[in-house]
């Protein structure tokens, strides 16, 4: 740990303790669209009226819809159709993640490239979610979706703090350094501050944990699969550890000795990631 490291680490950590560090906010969109699906009243048409105010984010669902992931029988060629098809809750946790792309972006160059990475590692990690959620547990593809998408969302507050302190900006190591030590603590709390669905809030610090048991497979459960897959053969840390001592791919009924090979899979994994980024 890096003297800058551990100073900036201990600086974040009193402004949580204190609340007083300055979490991120969804976007508008998404919030008007999770408030108004969580109304037991919503009619499908007002919950289209407020998504269709983001015309990007109206065509994103509607290509989402079209794709081999939803396998529609027929062409969803308007917003309407795409929200009868997915449902109420459904078409809210995917216009939350996928509005969530509006805020990594930043000011500074490097800081943009690091958003831009986190938020093509979410997606990926999101992508794989989606796919394993579906075929290996009776969970929510909608909301395994969605935890991949949050899983690193404490990297945004750093990186924001990171773009007003020149010197931590300057020193790509300890900017690594604490964003690896402090980002899950930081995504519980955002998930909280965002009044995220209890399976969901804890994502952030639960897929981290290598050695949890819990009674039933759960969402921190296909993150942390969909995440190690991610990486796998590649040099990360990660991709070093012991597979069979991770009680998650057994609880989703894989073996991570055994190569999987199944190349429909893999091609679906392949669509979830290029939809969502």
């Amino acid at each position: 740990m890096t003297d800058l490291a551990q100073r900036v680490q201990e600086e974040l950590i009193q402004a949580i303790e204190k609340d007083q560090l300055v979490l991120p906010t969804l976007p508008e969109v998404a919030l008007r669209v999770r408030e108004a699906a969580e109304d037991p009243d919503v009619s499908i048409p007002h919950l289209v009226k407020e998504i269709s105010t983001d015309a990007a984010l109206s065509a994103r669902l509607i290509k989402v819809v079209n794709s081999p992931l939803l396998r529609s029988r027929q062409e969803i060629t308007d917003l309407s159709m795409a929200v009868n098809r997915m449902g109420i809750t459904y078409t809210a946790n995917l216009a939350t993640g996928l509005a969530m792309s509006q805020m990594f972006q930043a000011t500074s160059d490097v800081i943009d490239r690091k958003m831009r990475e986190v938020w093509n590692r979410s997606t990926e990690v999101a992508g794989i979610s989606h796919v394993l959620c579906r075929h290996y547990t009776r969970l929510k593809p909608d909301q395994a979706t969605l935890a991949g998408l949050v899983h690193q969302i404490g990297v945004l507050p750093i990186l924001s703090y990171a773009e007003e302190h020149s010197q931590l900006l300057r020193d790509s190591i300890s900017l690594n350094l604490v964003i690896e030590k402090i980002h899950p603590v930081l995504g519980d709390r955002i998930l909280q501050a965002w009044d995220f669905p209890e399976p969901l809030r804890h994502v952030p610090t639960e897929h981290l944990n290598f050695t949890r048991d819990s009674s039933a497979v759960d969402y921190a459960d296909v993150v942390q699969v969909a995440v190690l897959q991610s990486l796998a053969g590649s040099a990360h840390p990660y991709a070093q550890m012991d597979w069979s001592n991770i009680s998650s791919f057994a609880k989703l009924g894989l073996n991570p000795a055994e190569e999987q090979e199944d190349e429909d899979l893999s091609a679906e994994m392949e669509a979830a990631m290029q939809l969502l980024g």
